[in-house]
């Protein structure tokens, strides 16, 4: 399982404690916000807003705070001005990372971020020195249980997806930016339950780790994930099944 399916599968099972903290509200308000003050405050014309905003109902946000976020991005209401910073960075044992973040203050974000790093044998990379082994695709993620693989295939081909993995709980879709929507669409409706949606960058290459270095680059993932300026992170590692489950465990 890549790198990018090992922390979507992490991430899943940490949301309902993330959710309970409030964590994943305020990312998905600075999302908003930023999407709206980027591109509108219509969902309908701003795809990357109604994906913040089918977040953010997913994640049972009442509507108040969505509109809220909306017009706080559009400057309709007053609010903190938030831009985006896209980060490259290395972590242990030459493990590539893309961190996407929202934030208000970048002197502090970059503080914070090459903290984090250095602490878990990582460091800041060169603009570009990363960015050019990933790749934006959107990511569909189906829980395996209730569906067979020519269920999907028959629904996803039709609609113009690239491919389907087969992984341990879930299948995982992909697909280019410009039909992540119709495949999203045509799965919906199909009555199909999705468990996750969302654009990501998937690495073209995986760097296998092991040890302490895989230890470590888990670290510097929990560390990242918990910063509030960040909103994504993106890696390349491809770590043994039983070491994740022993941290985990």
């Amino acid at each position: 399982m890549s790198g990018h399916s090992k922390w979507a599968t992490i991430k899943r099972k940490k949301a309902s404690t993330d959710a309970k903290r409030g964590k994943i509200f305020t990312q998905i308000i600075k999302e908003i916000t930023i999407a709206a003050k980027m591109g509108g405050g219509d969902p309908n014309g701003n795809p990357r807003l109604r994906l913040a905003v089918d977040k953010a109902k997913a994640s049972n946000m009442p509507a108040d705070n969505i509109k809220r976020a909306i017009m706080k991005g559009t400057g309709e209401l007053p609010g903190v001005s938030y831009e985006d910073v896209t980060y490259e960075a290395y972590g242990a044992g030459g493990v590539a990372l893309i961190i996407e973040s929202v934030t208000d203050n970048k002197n502090r974000t970059v503080s914070e971020l090459r903290h984090m790093l250095e602490r878990n044998n990582g460091k800041l990379a060169t603009a570009g020195s990363v960015a050019w082994s990933f790749h934006r695709k959107g990511v569909i993620q189906i829980p395996k249980s209730n569906y067979t693989e020519d269920d999907i295939l028959a629904i996803i081909l039709d609609a113009g997806a690239d491919d389907l993995k087969v992984e341990d709980d879930f299948y995982e879709v992909k697909t280019t930016p410009e039909t992540f929507e119709l495949v999203k669409k045509a799965l919906e409706a199909n009555k199909i339950t999705i468990e996750s949606a969302e654009l990501s960058l998937v690495p073209e290459n995986l760097v296998k780790v092991e040890g302490k270095d895989a230890e470590q680059v888990l670290k510097l993932m929990d560390a990242l994930e918990e910063n509030e300026d960040v909103q994504n992170v993106y890696p390349n590692f491809d770590i043994d099944e039983k070491v994740l489950a022993n941290y985990q465990a």
